[in-house]
């Protein structure tokens, strides 16, 4: 057994998971930066406490948010459509794949040969792994804790193995275009000649829906966006007061994106351990971009890529797209 190897039980089999040790963030030094930069800004990546994981479910769950449900729907009506273009017995990779619930949709259809989930958060990745065993026995499950965003490789994955990456979500919308891109270049050297990526991506369209989706009645995205502002006190010996920040988000439609911002309602000062931070009154903190694109702009993403696009699956009003692009054969 290598030595970042070991095995984990399930209910009727065994699992095998790798720890690569990615490293993890310093959220003090990254919160410091970001907040002395101008504009003002603060990674995605730390929404996700248990508190902001908690708020992110409820938020799929809301009327105004359609990405979660639609693109679920479009992974259920299509399941068989995908198998046939896809094919089976895969090494089926999944990048960051949290808690592996849409990658369950296609299982028994796509038949493959592993499944390998891979995330940074390891305990996370665990139980992760252990619920898709004990769903479906007969899958011979690989887990490996690393960094999805870094270059990549999988010792365990045969040479001569067909891999297929699946990216659901929409998260390639968190990446700013030049590093989505490049992301796609990391999964097409990870897949290797032949081999192919399902990805999730939300679509351009009216304005309205994309500022209702993160603009909600019941107020919840707005306490999410807010809670980073909680984390940052609880963890980092802050003292932001939440009631004199305000949730903002938006579509920027002249670079295609989402933004959220927290927005000072006044002139203040804010302590970070031994860091001051001063913000005028409306000064913002970016905390999120999430880029939409047509059908057309991101097949020619994933060609600069190096990647053929295959096929594209849509709903019936077009909001959300799952695409399939295949690695040239050598």
């Amino acid at each position: 057994m290598a030595e970042n190897q070991s095995v984990l039980t399930s209910t009727d089999n065994e699992i095998q998971f790798y720890d690569f040790h990615p490293k993890m963030s310093d959220f003090y030094s990254e919160v410091v930066e970001g907040l002395k930069t101008e504009p003002k800004k603060i990674p995605p990546k730390f929404f996700y406490d248990e508190t902001g994981s908690r708020l992110f479910e409820q938020i799929c769950q809301l009327p105004e948010y359609y990405p979660t449900r639609t693109e679920q729907q479009i992974l259920e009506d299509n399941a068989s459509s995908i198998a046939q273009i896809i094919g089976d017995h895969h090494y089926v990779i999944e990048p960051g794949c949290g808690s592996c619930e849409k990658i369950k949709l296609l299982l028994d259809t796509l038949k493959p040969e592993a499944y390998v989930p891979m995330d940074i958060s390891k305990e996370f990745l665990q139980e992760s792994a252990q619920a898709v065993s004990d769903e479906f026995p007969w899958l011979d499950v690989h887990a490996a804790c690393v960094d999805f965003t870094e270059p990549m490789e999988l010792p365990f994955c045969p040479d001569e193995a067909r891999k297929l990456a699946f990216f659901p979500g929409s998260s390639i919308g968190n990446f700013e275009p030049s590093l989505a891109q490049k992301f796609m270049q990391h999964v097409l050297n990870l897949v290797g000649p032949g081999g192919g990526i399902l990805i999730g991506v939300d679509l351009k369209k009216d304005e309205q829906i994309l500022n209702d989706a993160y603009n909600d009645n019941a107020g919840v995205t707005a306490d999410f966006n807010l809670n980073l502002l909680a984390r940052i006190n609880s963890e980092l010996d802050a003292n932001f007061e939440l009631e004199h920040f305000d949730h903002h988000a938006f579509y920027n439609a002249d670079v295609g994106r989402i933004e959220m911002h927290l927005v000072s309602q006044k002139p203040q000062q804010i302590k970070i351990g031994e860091h001051l931070i001063s913000f005028e009154s409306g000064e913002t903190i970016h905390t999120e971009s999430s880029y939409k694109y047509t059908i057309k702009e991101f097949q020619s993403l994933g060609h600069k890529a190096g990647f053929n696009p295959i096929k594209v699956w849509t709903d019936q009003d077009d909001r959300f797209s799952v695409h399939y692009f295949e690695v040239p054969q050598a």
